[in-house]
């Protein structure tokens, strides 16, 4: 658990990933449109992947991937992103985060 609160906190945006979850790409592309670049870590392809994965779910992440953290904050799953962002306020949140500058 300490090696995802590690790297949830290092840059200001954080997705844990699966490369063949098609929610996980769509708000990768979120991201990349609103001109942030998040760390990703994809879960299948990290050798502490399924630890990781465990981890999340002790965390509260359910389902656990795609797993968003802005500034070092759990954000939520794919409707939680998506509902922050019809709303207006992911963009405030990366922006205070330092993700995105404007």
């Amino acid at each position: 658990m300490d090696r995802v609160r590690d790297l949830a906190s290092k840059k200001a945006a954080v997705i844990f990933t699966t490369s063949s979850c098609c929610m996980c790409h769509s708000i990768k592309q979120l991201f990349y449109e609103l001109g942030a670049s998040p760390a990703i870590h994809e879960l299948d392809k990290d050798p502490s992947g399924r630890d990781m994965e465990w981890a999340l779910r002790r965390l509260g992440c359910n389902p656990t991937v795609p797993a968003v953290f802005i500034g070092g904050r759990y954000i939520g799953s794919a409707k939680d992103v998506l509902s922050l962002h019809l709303d207006g306020s992911l963009k405030q949140m990366l922006i205070d985060a330092s993700a995105i500058w404007f």
